[in-house]
C-alpha cells in the first residue's frame, strides 16, 4: 500500500511539530553539561518516557517482530520468569542510584574516578567502536521499513541521473536526528523522545484496537494451534524445535538484567541527567508500565502477520502481502520486512500514516540518542583524557557537535555497504559483547567491591573484547572456510550464546586478578560523596531505619515520600501477580500438561489486562511527564552554569553539586 494525502499528512505534521521543539531546546543549551547530561534536571516521568523511546528505535520493533513472528506467544512466557529479575534490579536501584551519585557524565568517566585515565581511554574506545558497529546497521533498516511500507521505489530519475532511494531515506533522516542533536544536546534529544514516546504509545494502543477487530481471537488460536509440533505459537512447553529464540535465550537475558545494568552507552546521557539519584531510581521502578504497551505491541503485531499468512480467511489479503515480500530480493531483508509489509494490507487509511510516524518518530529517537552517545564519549572518552590542559566550553562544544556529525556519517556509509546476515538481535548481541562482555563486572565491581582493581579491569574488558571479537569473525567467515563447514554447516553459537561465554570468563578473570592485586581496599564513600564526603546540598542515599521490615525489604528509606511508596508496592504487587502465574503455570504445564485452548484463554487474559493497564499508564505518564517538562524549564532557566564541569575528573568532582533538589 501507498500512503495517501491525509498519511503523509500526519507523517509531515508530526516532523513538523518535532523540529520546532528540537529548535526551541537550543536556547537553554549553555554549557558542556547541558549538553552532556541536561544540566541533571531531569525528573522521573520525562526521563522514563523519553529514555524508554530512546531504547524503542525502528530497529528494535523490527528485531521483536521477527523474535515473535517466530516463538508467537509462547516466547512471552519466559519473558515473565525475569519480572523478579528487573523488579528488584529496578526497586534495589542496582548500579543507577550508585553511578548517579558519582556525577559522571560518562561510563568512561566513571571508569577515571575509580581506575585510572589509561583505564578510560581503553574502555572509551571500546564503548565507542562497540557502539558504532552496533547502531551502524540502523538507518539501513529504517530506511527499508520506509521503503517497502510506504510503496516507495527502490529508485528515482532527477536529470536524466539514476539515485538509489535507500541512500536517500539514510540521509534524510540521520539529518533530521543529527540536526536534534546539534541543536540543544541532550536536552532537545530528551524534549523530542519525551514527545515521541507519548505519540507512539497512543498510536500503538489504536493499533491493538484495529487489530484485535479485524481478526478474530478465535481465528488467532484456530491458527496457531496447527504450528508444528516441537514449535508451538502457544505452549512454552512444546519449543524444543525452535533453535533461537527460546527459555535459554531469555534465561540469558536474565542475567544481563543486573550483569549489563546500565552497560550498555547507546543512552548514556540519561544515566546521568536526573536531577538526584533517588529520581533516577524512580525512573527505573517507573519503566515496567512504560514499556507495557510496546511489548504489547510487539507480540500482537507479528502474531496477527502470521494469521494472515496463515488462515484461509484471509487469503486475498495473504496474496497481497505475500506479492509485496516476494519483490524484497534478499532473503534476511524478506524476513525483517514481513510483519510491516502484511500490516501495510490490513491497516485502514489514516492508522497507515500514524504507523509510519510512529515508526519515524522510533527511528529519531533512537538516532539522536545514539548520536549524541557515541559523539559524546568519542570526545570526552577518547580525546579529551589525552589533554593536559582543558578544551574551553565553546572549544568542547564544537568539537562535541563535529563528533556527531562523525557519527552520523560512518552509520550512514556502514549502513549502505554491510550486509547484515543474522537476526537484529544476534547482530547487536554480537556487536554489544566487544564492549559488555568485560564492562558488567568492572562496573560492578567498581560500585560495590572494594577490593576491585585496575589490573582486573584491564583484563576483563580485554578477555570480554577477545571472545566477541573471534565470534563475529567466525560466524564473518564460517560458510566461507571448508574446513569449518565440514565440521557444521552453519557457526553452531548464537550471539547470545557467545554473549554470555564472553561475560562467564570476564568475571572470572576479573575476580581473580583483583584478588590477587589488590593492596588497598578503594574508598567507596569519598567516590559516591557519602559520609564526611557528602556535600552540603546533594542528596545521599537515605536511611532505612523507621520503616517496616517489609519497607527496608523493598528499599524503603526517609526519601520516599508517600506516593513513591504508593508506586514501589504497586510495582512489588504487579510482578508479584505475574510471577505467580508463571510459576504455577510452569508447575502445571511441566507435569499435567496444559491443552491449547487453556493456553489460548491465558494469553487472551494478558492481552486484555495489560492494554487496559496500559491506557490507565498513557495517562498517567502524560500527566507527570508534562509536569516535570515545565519544571526542568524553570530550573534550566535559572540554574547555574558550572564551567569545569565539563566531563574531567577533578578528585571525584567536588565541585559539582545538585542544585534546586528538594530535601
Amino acid at each position: 500500500m501507498k500512503l495517501t494525502l491525509l498519511d503523509w499528512s500526519i507523517v509531515g505534521g508530526f516532523l513538523t511539530f518535532l523540529i520546532v521543539m528540537a529548535y526551541m531546546a537550543q536556547r537553554y543549551t549553555r554549557s558542556v553539561s547541558d549538553f552532556l547530561a541536561a544540566n541533571r534536571s531531569a525528573g522521573r516521568y520525562l526521563l522514563t518516557l523519553a529514555d524508554g523511546m530512546a531504547g524503542l528505535g525502528a530497529i528494535a520493533v523490527i528485531a521483536n517482530f521477527e523474535k515473535f513472528y517466530q516463538a508467537g506467544f509462547a516466547a512471552s512466557w519466559w519473558g515473565l520468569m525475569m519480572a523478579p529479575l528487573a523488579m528488584i534490579a529496578a526497586l534495589s536501584g542496582w548500579v543507577a542510584y550508585r553511578y548517579r551519585e558519582t556525577r559522571a557524565m560518562t561510563m568512561a568517566q566513571f571508569f577515571e574516578m575509580r581506575y585510572s585515565r589509561r583505564f578510560r581511554i581503553y574502555a572509551g574506545i571500546l564503548a565507542w567502536v562497540s557502539g558504532v558497529l552496533n547502531y551502524g546497521v540502523f538507518p539501513g533498516i529504517t530506511a527499508l521499513f520506509l521503503i517497502y511500507f510506504c510503496g516507495l521505489p527502490e529508485s528515482f530519475e532527477i536529470l536524466g541521473v539514476t539515485f538509489s532511494t535507500l541512500p536517500f531515506i539514510m540521509a534524510v533522516m540521520l539529518s533530521i536526528a543529527a540536526c536534534f542533536t546539534l541543536f540543544g544536546g541532550m536536552i532537545a534529544v530528551m524534549i523530542t523522545d519525551f514527545f515521541q514516546g507519548q505519540f507512539v504509545n497512543i498510536v500503538f494502543l489504536l493499533i491493538m484496537g484495529v487489530l484485535l477487530w479485524k481478526i478474530s481471537w478465535s481465528d488467532i488460536i484456530t491458527t496457531l494451534e496447527a504450528a508444528p509440533k516441537g514449535k508451538s505459537l502457544l505452549n512454552p512447553f512444546d519449543q524444543g524445535d525452535i533453535k533461537d529464540f527460546n527459555f535459554w535465550f531469555f534465561a540469558i537475558f536474565g542475567f544481563k538484567i543486573f550483569y549489563n545494568r546500565l552497560g550498555w552507552q547507546g543512552s548514556q546521557g540519561y544515566f546521568c541527567a536526573a536531577k538526584s539519584p533517588h529520581e533516577q531510581k524512580m525512573a527505573g521502578v517507573l519503566a515496567e508500565w512504560r514499556s507495557g504497551l510496546t511489548y504489547l505491541m510487539f507480540l500482537i503485531m507479528p502474531i496477527c502477520a502470521y494469521v494472515v499468512l496463515h488462515h484461509e480467511g484471509y487469503s486475498s489479503v495473504a496474496n497481497e502481502a505475500q506479492a509485496a515480500i516476494n519483490q524484497i530480493e534478499d532473503a534476511q531483508t524478506q524476513k525483517q520486512m514481513l510483519t510491516p509489509m502484511v500490516m501495510s494490507q490490513i491497516f485502514p487509511i489514516g492508522l497507515v500514516g500514524l504507523f509510519a510516524a510512529a515508526m519515524i518518530a522510533a527511528a529519531i529517537s533512537t538516532d539522536d540518542t545514539q548520536l549524541h552517545s557515541w559523539g559524546s564519549i568519542f570526545i570526552q572518552d577518547v580525546v579529551l583524557p589525552f589533554r593536559n590542559k582543558p578544551f574551553t566550553p565553546k572549544q568542547q562544544l564544537v568539537l562535541l557537535r563535529l563528533s556527531v556529525i562523525g557519527v552520523a556519517l560512518f552509520a550512514f556509509f556502514w549502513s549502505w555497504f554491510f550486509p547484515l546476515k543474522d537476526y537484529l538481535f544476534m547482530y547487536m548481541l554480537l556487536t554489544g559483547t566487544i564492549y559488555l562482555g568485560g564492562s558488567g563486572a568492572v562496573i560492578i565491581g567498581g560500585l560495590y567491591w572494594r577490593r576491585a582493581t585496575t589490573q582486573g579491569a584491564w583484563v576483563s574488558m580485554t578477555v570480554g573484547l577477545l571472545i566477541g571479537a573471534v565470534g563475529i569473525t567466525l560466524q564473518a567467515v564460517w560458510t566461507s572456510v571448508p574446513a569449518l563447514v565440514e565440521l557444521t554447516p552453519e557457526f553452531p553459537l548464537n550471539g547470545a550464546w557467545l554473549a554470555m561465554i564472553a561475560y562467564i570468563c570476564s568475571i572470572i578473570s576479573f575476580v581473580s586478578v583483583s584478588l590477587l592485586t589488590c593492596k588497598q581496599p578503594f574508598n567507596l564513600e569519598k567516590m559516591l560523596h557519602r559520609g564526611e564526603y557528602a556535600l552540603a546540598d546533594s542528596r545521599v542515599e537515605g536511611d532505612h531505619r523507621g520503616n517496616s521490615l517489609f519497607g527496608r525489604l523493598i528499599g524503603f528509606t526517609d526519601e520516599f515520600t508517600r506516593g513513591d511508596r504508593f508506586i514501589y508496592r504497586l510495582k512489588f504487587g504487579w510482578t508479584l501477580f505475574w510471577f505467580v502465574c508463571f510459576i504455577i503455570g510452569t508447575v502445571f504445564g511441566l507435569t499435567v500438561g496444559i491443552s491449547n485452548r487453556l493456553w489460548g484463554q491465558w494469553w487472551l487474559f494478558m492481552v486484555v489486562l495489560s492494554g487496559v493497564v496500559g491506557t490507565i499508564t498513557i495517562v498517567w505518564f502524560l500527566i507527570g511527564g508534562t509536569r516535570d517538562l515545565f519544571e526542568l524549564f524553570g530550573t534550566l532557566k535559572q540554574a547555574r552554569r558550572e564551567p569545569a564541569d565539563d566531563g574531567s575528573v577533578h578528585e571525584f568532582d567536588e565541585h559539582r553539586n545538585d542544585h534546586d533538589v528538594a530535601p
